[in-house]
């Protein structure tokens, strides 16, 4: 056992994500067998990872005894010996046995001030802001694997799996609950079956959560068509759901554009408090930024319209900070169009539009897996990046990205803004904890 606690090119690491051609294993000892069958990579990994981010607090209690059993199967397996050693097993860091789980370019605060679960995590854009507000992550949950792998790589640590198959008794008690619960159930851009789909069930998952942890805040995103939907039925529901739990709640379409990014992205955010109504008055926005501020230098890397397409020869600047300039001349849908509006097709199922970098962009679509989000910039016509979607929604530039391009074009769609949630939990923090 001593050369695993000395030798360096001995050291067990759990990452094999993203490309990185490095050591995994899937444990088939006996602490991963369940009445499932074989536990997951990922769930063997959400153990331990969850366990080690939170060692030495009291939440710990929560993974402690099937993460330290975990463990002692992957050294088993790796150095085929069963020599026990408790020191080995409960302090694992200690030996520099799992360094990439802390080597990451965005670390739980040293000193924190709050803790918050991560629902529905997708890649992290709750937990960055939430971090830069000293707050640390106790629990989090997201059903894809790629995006776990992603929530890994940023974070050190993988998501649970599917909330519908978690016990909540599982689950650490929090401040705040933080859930953008799927929004497709509810979107313009999906079918908008609310509660007849499955996914828009969830929140009564997230319910459950909350009864039976009853954090201070929640803090819940969603579309801004959720309004809307079903004559304003759903929402009500939802509200009336948390006001049933004891939460005095709030609600609020924000636009990403007025914080700082130069996308024009509408959602709702609903604050939920026991003692207080959130007050949104106070979250503090900054100017619009247009799209040229946040564009990448031309490497010659750039992808080019090299197909016919129509420029208008006059447009103007919409109140949302949209500048709509032309179109690609694909064939369309017209059935249900109204004559002379063909082009004016919604981006998310006809991305022919093109936008000029001297306003701001729509709405990304989680939907668009090829990134068909074409701009006017000096004159030519060229896809956005994918590294400028990502500043588009506010992700610093050292964010780890998947290596599948439809992948990152998935999950940055499906993300949140950073700096509208960041503003945000200032607020919470200063008139909630």
């Amino acid at each position: 056992m001593e050369n695993i606690k000395t030798n360096i090119d001995a050291q067990i690491t759990l990452r094999e994500v993203l490309g990185n051609k490095r050591f995994r294993l899937q444990i088939y000892g006996s602490s991963a067998v369940t009445d499932e069958g074989v536990m997951p990579f990922e769930e063997q990994m959400a153990y331990v990872t969850h366990f080690l981010h939170n060692k030495d607090k009291p939440e710990s209690k929560y993974y402690r005894e099937k993460a330290v059993s975990l463990i002692r199967d992957f050294i088993a397996t790796k150095y085929g010996t069963d020599t026990a050693d408790d020191c080995l097993w409960e302090s694992p860091v200690q030996y520099n046995l799992f360094p990439d789980i802390f080597r990451v370019p965005f670390p739980a605060p040293k000193n924190s001030e709050f803790t918050f679960i991560d629902l529905f995590a997708g890649i992290g854009g709750f937990r960055i802001p939430a971090q830069w507000e000293n707050g640390r992550c106790v629990f989090s949950s997201e059903f894809n694997t790629h995006a776990q792998k992603v929530y890994y790589a940023n974070y050190g640590e993988v998501p649970f799996g599917d909330i519908t198959k978690i016990p909540v008794e599982r689950i650490p008690e929090h401040d705040v609950l933080t859930a953008g619960f799927p929004c497709q159930p509810f979107s313009i851009s999906g079918k908008m079956r609310g509660f007849e789909d499955t996914r828009g069930t969830l929140i009564y998952n997230v319910f459950k959560i909350i009864e039976a942890k009853q954090p201070k805040v929640v803090f819940l995103e969603n579309v801004k068509h959720l309004v809307y939907h079903d004559g304003g039925n759903t929402l009500r529901t939802i509200l009336e759901g948390l006001n049933t739990l004891g939460y005095k709640t709030s609600w609020k379409v924000l636009n990403a554009s007025d914080f700082g990014v130069a996308q024009n992205r509408e959602r709702i955010i609903i604050i939920g408090n026991k003692e207080r109504v959130f007050n949104f008055s106070r979250v503090e926005r900054k100017p619009r930024v247009m799209l040229k501020e946040v564009l990448e230098k031309d490497t010659g890397q750039f992808e080019y319209m090299t197909e016919p397409y129509t420029l208008f020869s006059e447009y103007t600047l919409q109140p949302s900070g949209l500048i709509f300039v032309g179109y690609r001349n694909k064939a369309i849908r017209k059935a249900g169009v109204r004559p002379g509006t063909e082009h004016l097709s919604r981006v998310h199922k006809q991305p022919n539009r093109i936008y000029s970098s001297e306003g701001v962009h729509p709405a990304l679509p989680s939907q668009e897996s090829s990134g068909r989000f074409w701009i006017l910039d000096k004159e030519r016509v060229r896809k956005l990046t994918i590294g400028e979607c990502y500043r588009i929604m506010g992700f610093p530039d050292e964010f780890i990205r998947d290596t599948n391009l439809g992948e990152e074009y998935r999950q940055i769609g499906n993300s949140v803004c950073v700096p509208m949630i960041h503003a945000i939990i200032k607020q919470i923090k200063e008139q909630m904890l």
